[in-house]
Formats: C-alpha cells, sequence, structure tokens
C-alpha cells in the first residue's frame, strides 16, 4: 500500500478520501485481528459467565473511554463502538466455546 500522507500534505478531497479509506480497512484488519484473540480466550474459560466476563467488560469500557479523552474523541461514542462491538464477540465467543465443550460423539 502506498505511504500514508498526513491531512496538512493532501492536495484533494481524492487524497483525504484515499486515506481515510486506508485507515478504515487498517481498523477493520485489526478488528478481524482481535476476533483470533477473542476466539483463542474461550479455551480458557469455564463457563458461559466466564465467556461474558462483566467484570472485564466494565474495567474494559472504562480504559477505552479513557484512551478516547486521550486522542480527543467523544468518550461516548467510543463506549458505543466496544459496547457493540465486544457484545458481537461475546456471542461469537459463547457459541465457539458451547461448541468447543459439548462432548465429543
Amino acid at each position: 500500500m502506498d505511504q500514508a500522507k498526513l491531512p496538512e500534505d493532501c492536495s484533494s478531497l481524492a487524497e483525504i478520501r484515499a486515506e481515510i479509506d486506508r485507515i478504515d480497512r487498517s481498523i477493520i484488519n485489526a478488528i478481524g485481528r482481535r476476533k483470533h484473540y477473542v476466539m483463542a480466550a474461550a479455551k480458557f474459560k469455564s463457563s458461559a459467565a466466564t465467556v461474558a466476563a462483566p467484570e472485564r467488560f466494565a474495567a474494559m469500557i472504562d480504559a477505552r473511554r479513557q484512551w478516547a479523552k486521550e486522542e480527543d474523541l467523544s468518550p461516548d461514542v467510543v463506549e458505543k463502538l466496544y459496547r457493540d462491538l465486544v457484545n458481537y464477540f461475546t456471542a461469537e465467543e459463547l457459541a465457539h466455546w458451547t461448541k468447543s465443550s459439548l462432548p465429543s460423539s
């Protein structure tokens, strides 16, 4: 992929949009990599309750809100994004955990 341009170095709307698309592709790639870790975590969980891990979820949301503030982003928006993302991953992990926990036939 081409070298990233700083926003102030872009000379057209097309260049700005190309950089936004590049960043979005990178974000989606990172989410895909994150999913692999979520699925791998299932093997360390002993019950459906440990898959949900509500204490970890709450601590994670607090940390992401702080990170959002540090980047001058809305903590509320970042929290919503992560709540949606983690709820999706929790459902995926639970399905994976349930399937892996069934006795072999």
